[in-house]
């Protein structure tokens, strides 16, 4: 597969002629999910979930289907009748050509007084692992980690130990729109040094094949 990264938390894979993207929120270009055949949203945060992004989207390719957890599901299905497809924690499906399995149920805590959302991560092709908002280990290998870097419910540590629990061959960051250029070396030595895997940053625009 190219993977494709975009800005903050959203990345393009595209495989024998066919586009998945991921969490084509606010923070990502206009046009991050223009030309994908499936879409797959994580959550209903602005970040990862823009309305406006998916619905050009489904309007410039009648063909192109949305699989997301309810919350999101109930904000957009009814203008694209069986397009949008509610998916939760242990579900698998094809969505154009990629395999896909679902894992996770909750949003990472924030804080103890902010009520937490549903959140699921996508595990595609038995390789890919996109967690949206949460520190998920899947029950199965990954090859790729997209890794969330700079949240406000996350720390370096936290990141840290999760690239060391999931054990990837690779990871690279995902959420670090929040994310100073002057913090980005601190964090890129950190985590290459003590995660255990081979680390990298793609810039918004650059691909990589995995």
């Amino acid at each position: 597969m190219k993977l494709t990264k975009k800005s903050h938390a959203c990345v393009r894979l595209e495989k024998d002629g066919r586009t998945l993207v991921l969490d084509p929120g606010g923070f990502t270009e206009e046009d991050a999910a223009l030309g994908a055949d499936a879409l797959l949203v994580t959550h209903e945060h602005p970040d990862h979930f823009d309305e406006g992004r998916l619905r050009a989207a489904l309007e410039a390719n009648p063909a192109a289907e949305i699989w997301t957890l309810r919350s999101v599901a109930e904000r957009i299905s009814a203008a694209f009748p069986g397009r949008v497809h509610t998916v939760g924690h242990g579900d698998a499906f094809t969505a154009a050509g990629f395999d896909v399995q679902v894992h996770g149920e909750l949003h990472a805590v924030i804080h103890p007084d902010i009520p937490r959302i549903t959140n699921v991560g996508y595990l595609v092709d038995g390789s890919v692992f996109h967690p949206g908002d949460a520190l998920t280990v899947p029950d199965r290998p990954v090859d790729t980690l997209l890794l969330p870097v700079m949240a406000p419910w996350n720390k370096i540590s936290e990141v840290i130990d999760y690239v060391r629990e999931v054990k990837p061959l690779r990871a690279y960051d995902i959420h670090d729109a929040l994310l100073t250029d002057l913090a980005r070396p601190i964090y890129d030595r950190q985590i290459g040094e003590l995660g255990g895997t081979d680390h990298a940053r793609l810039a918004p625009g650059n691909s990589t094949e995995v």
